[in-house]
């Protein structure tokens, strides 16, 4: 079942590098901040890297004033890859790669994404949301194949 409005959010430890391989906890990304957590199906593939992860990077400012402590991107790529992402795309540190290796988290939330017939296995969907102390208040999951509701400049809207 996918997670709604005014639901927490469930724990899971996810993954960045940062000399080496570390785990964080949802309790540790959510608790006592205002989030934006936006999720893409894959880092390095097309939408994600010309238009989802850039608009965050542009508006990480604009999304700081409107009260966000924390930007987080979500993939279900590993820890190394999602590194790299953030270095081909000059990612600022303020924003955490987040790696849900086995789409774990994604299954929790109920916003995985089955993308076997294009030889990527389980993903997650393309969505973005915004929890206030591990709580979320706002939830945007494209339809499939789309990008309107989960970009930076839609949930900077939002706010």
């Amino acid at each position: 079942m996918t997670i709604k409005v005014g639901e927490r959010i469930p724990e899971a430890n996810l993954s960045y590098l940062q000399d080496g391989v570390k785990s964080i906890s949802t309790a540790e990304i959510f608790g006592g901040k205002t989030v934006v957590l936006f999720s893409v199906p894959g880092a390095f593939t097309p939408t994600c890297s010309a238009r989802h992860l850039p608009g965050y990077v542009e508006n990480l400012d604009a999304l700081k004033t409107k009260g966000i402590d924390t930007i987080a991107c979500l993939s279900v790529n590993d820890a190394f890859v999602m590194e790299a992402w953030r270095n081909s795309q000059n990612v600022p540190e303020e924003i955490l790669m987040l790696a849900d290796g086995n789409a774990a988290f994604a299954r929790s939330l109920g916003l995985e994404l089955d993308a076997s017939k294009f030889g990527m296995g389980v993903r997650s969907q393309r969505f973005a949301l915004v929890a206030k102390d591990g709580v979320v208040t706002q939830l945007h999951v494209e339809a499939p194949g789309e990008f309107k509701v989960s970009s930076a400049e839609a949930v900077l809207e939002a706010l």
